[in-house]
């Protein structure tokens, strides 16, 4: 499921993966007071690739790990303003995955920012985690 094209997005957690997650040099300056919760958990059947000092999930046979973001009581619309504000120029389609939640298994539905077509995509993370990457 993509983002619809009324606009009007259902208000799903955020999977991040890299410059976005806590620790990161983007979370802090994107992300800082705009969320209520975040908890580790992996995007099933995707790839993670190195990009132009970030990287693009792909769609593959893999796993990439990352953390599911809920939004801040009354954030939401600024987080999602900000991310797709961040996300989309650069190289970057929001779309509706399952994720998996660390901490007890479940599958959640959430926004990921997949690699669009055409982004700039490097070589294979074969972690899947962009903390690791060699």
């Amino acid at each position: 499921m993509s983002a619809p094209a009324s606009g009007v997005a259902p208000e799903l957690p955020f999977f991040v993966y890299g410059t976005l997650r806590p620790g990161a040099y983007n979370h802090d300056r994107f992300l800082r007071g705009r969320t209520g919760g975040e908890e580790d958990a992996e995007l099933p059947g995707a790839v993670l690739r190195d990009g132009p000092g970030y990287p693009y999930a792909v769609p593959g046979e893999g796993r990439v790990t990352g953390t599911l973001v809920t939004a801040a009581p009354g954030a939401y619309g600024e987080l999602l303003g900000v991310l797709d504000l961040v996300e989309l120029p650069a190289g970057y389609e929001r779309a509706a995955r399952e994720v998996v939640r660390a901490r007890d298994g479940a599958r959640v539905t959430a926004w990921v920012y997949l690699a669009a077509p055409g982004a700039p995509l490097g070589p294979v993370i074969a972690s899947g985690d962009w903390f690791r990457r060699p």
